[in-house]
């Protein structure tokens, strides 16, 4: 099958375009036939090496980790799923390669797709989706009434995490540019922060929860508009002990995230609140309640643009950027 895989680790190098052999299937797998698949910075990531110590793939092998199609057939113990069945999912970490014909993933990772998208849109959502619920759902526990600062609203994260936020009953306040403002504002945030003109340290304060996705020093910040008590969860990093405990780490790398958390955490502790970083897991039992609540008009994807698949690298380039609002997607077929 024709697949876009990565040769080596490379900040300037593209994908190649390859012939791959169809994936083999385990008796808890499904076999999907792609229709589309969604891009995401942490592609880039992963391609790049910044992941190899904590994902350390053999290479070559296939990007992608979001995926919308087909079920063309089942291991012996899969129960959950059909033949022809419409399906949706973020492959487990080891087990990605979404950028491709086909995919074999375990059903436990797998959903059934919205009925009402499409499987561009569907692609959109899943790695998202689920950044968003195991933040502020599974991390945060956050609650109507509290107070949610949702940094980069007009991006792939925080269009989903916004809606969901305001769905829980939450205050939203985000940062986007003013070209993004009405976006962010339809999709229910609350306060919106031109991070162009102002710092949002200076105009937010007394938040329950942070949901931080930039640099260190804009984590930095972020302590100062979270109350005591509150939780500042971090999905950009720095990875800290307890991520390295629950991803079986070596003792030097356990160390090594020790001492590379260390400060954020510290200064966290001494203003009172809690400092967690987020690596998202596959959960297709997640990804099914997420499908109820876009069934339900309570979440909307939002798609900026969709490449055709010959253009991987051209969509993988334009989220790079920074630029898009909302997702970027490939369609394969």
């Amino acid at each position: 099958m024709k697949a876009f895989v990565v040769d080596k680790y490379n900040k300037k190098g593209i994908l190649r375009l390859a012939e791959m052999p169809e994936p083999e299937l385990q008796d808890n797998d499904v076999l999907v036939e792609i229709h589309a698949a969604g891009v995401n910075l942490l592609d880039s990531k992963v391609r790049t090496g910044e992941f190899k110590l904590i994902l350390p793939y053999r290479r070559p092998f296939i990007l992608g980790h979001d995926v919308a199609g087909t079920v063309v057939r089942v291991g012996l113990k899969v129960r959950k799923f059909k033949l022809g069945d419409d399906v949706y999912a973020r492959p487990r970490d080891g087990r990605v390669g979404t950028f491709a014909k086909f995919i074999a993933m375990d059903e436990a990772d797998v959903a059934l797709k919205p009925k009402n998208l499409s499987m561009e849109e569907a692609a959109s959502i899943p790695l998202v989706g689920l950044t968003a619920w195991q933040a502020l759902i599974e991390r945060a526990d956050l609650k109507k009434g509290q107070k949610v600062f949702i940094q980069a609203g007009s991006g792939g994260v925080g269009t989903f995490a916004i809606q969901l936020a305001k769905h829980l009953g939450a205050t939203v306040a985000t940062t986007a540019g003013a070209a993004s403002a009405d976006l962010v504002k339809g999709l229910g945030a609350d306060v919106v922060v031109d991070y162009r003109k102002d710092d949002f340290e200076k105009v937010l304060s007394g938040y329950d929860v942070v949901l931080n996705s930039q640099d260190a020093k804009t984590l930095e910040k972020s302590l100062n508009v979270l109350k005591p008590g509150g939780k500042l969860i971090s999905i950009s990093g720095p990875p800290d002990p307890e991520f390295a405990r629950k991803q079986g780490l070596n003792l030097v790398l356990r160390l090594l995230l020790r001492l590379l958390s260390r400060g954020i955490r510290t200064r966290a502790r001494r203003r009172g609140v809690k400092f967690s970083f987020l690596f998202m897991e596959a959960q297709g039992d997640q990804l099914s309640r997420i499908t109820s609540l876009i069934e339900s008009g309570a979440i909307r994807p939002v798609v900026d643009r969709v490449f055709p698949f010959e253009a991987t690298n051209e969509a993988l380039s334009y989220v790079e950027t920074g630029r898009a609002k909302g997702k970027v997607v490939i369609k394969v077929r």
